[in-house]
């Protein structure tokens, strides 16, 4: 099973403008959108919900930045636990603007802390 991460939007992807959307924050596109590609499961996870969290989605797919569910935990992590879909979001990791030391490392930092905590199999083959 993919390695999941759940990703903050406001601060984390973008620069914090709530409830506007603030400008892309350098190297966020290109590091998620290579998690992608590598196989890790993205969850956007937000506190933006209805009309705030459809507008996020939509900014995201403009920039091409895919998630694969938006504050929802995997089908498999809700089959796990017997059908329970839980307000707490499950991960392997958390990726937020709050629980970083400020300012925020710079995305290629996140993008190399995610490979050092949670390998892809292409690392453990490279090792």
């Amino acid at each position: 099973m993919s390695k999941i991460l759940a990703i903050d939007f406001d601060g984390t992807i973008v620069e914090d403008r709530f409830p506007g959307i603030g400008n892309l924050i350098p190297g966020a596109k290109e590091n998620i959108q290579k998690l992608k590609t590598e196989g890790y499961f993205l969850i956007l996870w937000t506190c933006r919900t209805e009309k705030r969290l459809a507008e996020a989605a939509q900014f995201l797919g403009e920039n091409g930045i895919l998630f694969d569910k938006y504050n929802e935990s995997s089908q498999a992590n809700v089959d796990e636990f017997s059908g329970l879909d839980t307000r707490k979001i499950y991960a392997d990791m958390y990726i937020d603007d709050k629980s970083r030391p400020k300012p925020m490392p710079a995305w290629d930092e996140i993008y190399n802390e995610v490979h050092e905590r949670l390998p892809t199999v292409a690392d453990q083959w490279a090792e």
